[in-house]
């Protein structure tokens, strides 16, 4: 008889969510460290937000979204989401950028890291609309990757021929597999 699982579902959900989010900020960082500083600024055309601008816009949306996040709507009163689309002079340096990127995901961590998985089905509201804790959790991890994402493809097109991968690089899945399986052959012996 199989024996019985030692944690909850609702506890490996919360750390799965941890886990991910974490992938997500580590995979971000390592676009970002690949950018001279003035790429944090550029934009490709008239409709688009630099990287520095996207940080900007995740920051404001983790503050607001995480702090108090059982306890007061995800969307604060103060949040005044077009000005983090919108780069002053003073802005524009990349200490502020990380700054940005590392006070967000502080928010993010802090929350999360508090909860207990009896909380997941607990309700929170974001912009007046109620969901249960882990909605609200999943609704953010899509958001965060979708911006994420944008870092990533930003920073490839602005690095070229020069961009480190981050995954496995084009043409090399089968090296790859071939290194992955002879890992797991001498690991298990």
């Amino acid at each position: 008889m199989p024996s019985a699982p030692t944690t909850s579902l609702a506890q490996t959900t919360l750390d799965t969510c941890l886990d991910v989010l974490r992938k997500q900020k580590a995979l971000g960082e390592r676009a970002l460290t690949q950018l001279d500083d003035q790429r944090l600024f550029e934009i490709i055309d008239s409709e688009a937000n630099s990287i520095a601008a996207i940080v900007k816009h995740l920051h404001g949306n983790m503050r607001s979204r995480w702090s108090d996040f059982l306890t007061t709507d995800g969307e604060k009163p103060d949040r005044n989401r077009d000005s983090e689309f919108v780069l002053s002079e003073g802005e524009r340096t990349r200490d502020v950028v990380m700054n940005w990127w590392n006070g967000g995901w502080s928010y993010v961590f802090h929350a999360l890291e508090s909860l207990t998985p009896d909380q997941l089905e607990a309700t929170v509201t974001i912009r007046g609309q109620k969901m249960t804790v882990i909605a609200a959790i999943l609704r953010q991890v899509d958001h965060y990757a979708q911006h994420v994402g944008q870092i990533v493809l930003l920073a490839k097109h602005f690095k070229g021929t020069s961009w480190q991968t981050l995954s496995i690089p084009k043409g090399k899945s089968a090296e790859f597999e071939a290194e992955f399986r002879r890992k797991v052959r001498a690991k298990n012996g």
